[in-house]
């Protein structure tokens, strides 16, 4: 059985970036992942809202956690990278914002690909919101992973 709270807590550390930023793993599942962007004055921009890198940031982190949730059982056979992304801001972005990532194919599928192919590429959407609920941001991720070469 997987142990989501060790993996959530190695997250945590794992990207000295992200802990400058003071993100947050508060969720890994299978296929989700969430993770929260505190406010902080180090981290907004010019007009006192949530700076867009931030935001990017923390969007990235919750597709990771989505995509570690998902291939937890075999993190230690893959190498993973995100591929590209793009994100849509739609609202200005004030207080602690929550990054939801949701892996939409299916786990077994992708790992069914990669075991044919060596390698897999996918997308994970991410939802961005404030405190009140209200999306102010839409990102996807796009993922390349490939299996490790066997020594």
């Amino acid at each position: 059985m997987t142990d989501f709270d060790a993996i959530k807590a190695g997250m945590q550390i794992a990207v000295p970036y992200n802990v400058h930023l003071g993100l947050e793993v508060a969720e890994v599942a299978p296929g989700r992942g969430v993770v929260t962007l505190p406010d902080k004055a180090e981290i907004r921009n010019h007009v006192g809202s949530q700076h867009a890198g931030a935001l990017f940031s923390a969007g990235e982190a919750a597709s990771g956690a989505a995509f570690v949730g998902a291939f937890a059982e075999r993190l230690g056979e893959l190498t993973p990278l995100a591929e590209s992304g793009e994100i849509a801001y739609r609202k200005v972005a004030r207080g602690v914002i929550t990054a939801t990532g949701r892996l939409d194919t299916d786990a077994e599928e992708l790992l069914a690909a990669l075991d044919e192919d060596g390698v897999v590429r996918f997308a994970v959407g991410v939802e961005l919101t404030n405190a009140v609920g209200d999306v102010v941001a839409e990102m996807t991720v796009r993922w390349h992973v490939r299996a490790n070469a066997e020594s």
